[in-house]
């Protein structure tokens, strides 16, 4: 009976399913640094850190909606470049947004860019989707099975939720992380929009991934200096009341 429903289903419970899976697994999390650090900065942009973890939690559960809803009709949309074109289009758009609202503010301790939750919620969740656009791809081209790439893609979304949650916290302690985070969402956007124009001109996977983490790590090469700045000032008050003495 359960043969005939796994049949059914279409589910090959082996051990090389559970290898594909945990390729799946690894890959989304590989794949998902750039993402995180996107997201991160977004729900940053709230300024209120209570505000910050709901959007995350509201966002991604939107975005995992629209993920698998991507993936179940990815032999559909594959057929259509103009997804893909979107995508690009909009990954870069904000990237563009990014560092021209960055040149404009003077404070950028006082860049608080979205005044509600409501307004970060639609944000994360297509932008999550323009990733999955150019991961979608790496997914199916591993495995046909459904089910092993919804499997992978929720270990992916839950794992993405914690990597943003670190992001956030790392984003006030690193000085280049943000800039870093937004020059990988370039790299997707130009990979999707080299997708449209001409596949061929499309970097391999291996070398994205090289290039992410060299990125990463100029982000995460200077901390900030909010200790050294402190000290000064606990000094300045010391000794002005030693001058008052």
């Amino acid at each position: 009976m359960l043969d005939q429903l796994f049949d059914y289903l279409h589910l090959n419970f082996s051990i090389e399913a559970l290898i594909v899976l945990l390729i799946l697994i690894l890959l989304e999390a590989i794949l998902s640094a750039d993402n995180a650090i996107a997201l991160a900065a977004i729900a940053q942009g709230l300024g209120d850190k209570k505000l910050e973890r709901q959007a995350l939690n509201i966002g991604l559960v939107v975005a995992y909606v629209l993920r698998i809803t991507l993936l179940l009709t990815a032999t559909w949309v594959q057929k259509f470049w103009q997804f893909e074109l979107l995508g690009a289009v909009y990954l870069l758009w904000l990237v563009f947004q990014h560092f021209t609202r960055q040149a404009s503010v003077d404070d950028e301790h006082n860049d608080r860019r979205f005044m509600s939750l409501w307004q970060v919620i639609p944000v994360i969740a297509f932008t999550d989707l323009a990733f999955s656009l150019d991961s979608v791809t790496t997914a199916i081209a591993v495995s046909n099975e459904k089910w092993l790439i919804i499997t992978g893609t929720t270990v992916g979304v839950i794992a993405l939720r914690y990597m943003a949650g670190l992001f956030i916290q790392w984003l006030d302690e690193f000085v280049y992380l943000e800039d870093a985070g937004y020059i990988t969402v370039a790299l997707v956007g130009l990979r999707l929009f080299l997708k449209v124009v001409n596949d061929t001109l499309v970097p391999p996977e291996w070398l994205m991934i090289t290039a992410i983490a060299l990125i990463l790590a100029w982000g995460f090469s200077k901390r900030t200096d909010l200790q050294i700045t402190e000290e000064p000032q606990t000094t300045e008050v010391a000794e002005g009341v030693g001058s008052r003495e």
